[in-house]
C-alpha cells in the first residue's frame, strides 16, 4: 500500500499544483469563464486519456507477459525505476517553474489561444497519468500495489494542493519534494533490484546468483514490518550478490546527482 500511495500522490500533487497555477493566474488576470473553461476540458481530458491508456497498457501487458512474465516484469521495472530517477532529477534542477508556467499562460491569455490553454493542461495532466501507469504497474509487478493505496495517495494530494493554494506561504513546498523524492529513489532502488531478480529467474542474468545473506528469520518479507519495508525500499530477505550490487550501484549513482548542484553555464565573455 505503501508505494501506490507514495507514487499517486507524488504525481497527482505535481498534476494539482500545475493546474491550480494555471487557474490562479488566470484568475489573477481576471480572465473571463471561457479561458478557465478551457483548462478544465484538458484537465478531464487527461484524465479520460490515462484511464484508456491505462487499460490498453494494462491489456497488452497480460498478452506480452503471457509465457515470458520474469522478462517482462523485469523489463518494467527497470524502465520505471530509470523514469522515476530521471523524474527526479530533472524537477530538482528547474529553477522558477512557476514563473515559465506562468510566461506560457499569460501569452495564451493575451492572445486568446483557447486551445493552447486546453493542450496545457492536457499535457500537464497527461504526462503525470503515463507515468503512474508505468510506476504502479511496475509495483504491482513486485508485489506493493494497492488500490486503497493509490486512491488514499490521490486524495491526499488534492487535499495538499488546496491547502497550498489556500495559504501558500506557510507550506514549505521545496522541503517536501526533496523528502518525497528521497523515498521514491529508495522505491526505484528496491525496483532495479527486483528487476534484477526477474531476469536472473528468467535465466538471462546468470552471475552473482549467490545468495548474499538470508534475515527472513530476524525479519519476513510477508510480515508487517518486512512488507513496509519491501513495499518502500524494496527489501529482500534473502538477495543475491547482483541484486545487493544493482541496489547500492543504483542508490549511489541516483543520490550523486540528485544532490550535486546544476551545472552553471557561464555566459560567453565579451571582447
Amino acid at each position: 500500500m505503501t508505494a501506490s500511495l507514495l507514487i499517486t500522490f507524488r504525481e497527482t500533487l505535481e498534476a494539482t499544483l500545475v493546474i491550480g497555477i494555471i487557474l490562479a493566474f488566470l484568475r489573477k488576470e481576471e480572465a473571463d469563464d471561457r479561458f478557465h473553461h478551457s483548462v478544465w476540458g484538458g484537465v478531464f481530458a487527461g484524465i479520460t486519456l490515462s484511464v484508456i491508456l491505462a487499460w490498453v497498457f494494462q491489456t497488452f501487458l497480460l498478452e506480452w507477459s503471457e509465457g515470458h512474465e520474469e522478462l517482462v516484469e523485469g523489463i518494467l521495472m527497470f524502465l520505471a525505476a530509470a523514469l522515476l530517477t530521471w523524474m527526479i532529477i530533472w524537477m530538482s534542477r528547474q529553477g522558477r517553474i512557476r514563473q515559465k508556467l506562468e510566461q506560457r499562460v499569460g501569452e495564451h491569455h493575451v492572445r486568446g489561444e483557447l486551445f493552447g490553454l486546453f493542450a496545457l493542461a492536457l499535457v500537464s495532466v497527461l504526462r503525470e497519468g503515463i507515468e503512474t501507469i508505468i510506476f504502479l504497474n511496475a509495483a504491482s509487478s513486485a508485489g506493493h500495489s494497492s488500490l486503497f493505496g493509490g486512491m488514499l495517495g490521490v486524495i491526499l494530494a488534492l487535499l495538499i494542493g488546496f491547502l497550498f493554494f489556500a495559504g501558500a506561504h506557510k507550506m514549505d513546498l521545496k522541503l517536501f519534494f526533496r523528502s518525497t523524492s528521497t523515498l521514491l529513489i529508495l522505491f526505484a532502488a528496491g525496483l532495479t533490484a527486483h528487476g534484477v531478480h526477474e531476469l536472473q529467474e528468467a535465466g538471462l542474468l546468470t552471475f552473482l546468483t549467490t545468495e548474499a545473506w538470508n534475515t527472513n528469520h530476524i525479519v519476513q518479507e510477508t510480515g508487517v514490518i518486512g512488507s513496509l519495508l519491501k513495499g518502500l525500499f524494496g527489501y529482500n530477505g534473502n538477495p543475491s550478490i547482483l541484486e545487493v550490487f544493482a541496489y547500492g550501484a543504483f542508490l549511489f549513482m541516483s543520490f550523486f546527482l540528485f544532490l550535486s548542484p546544476p551545472r552553471r553555464v557561464s555566459p560567453p565573455s565579451s571582447l
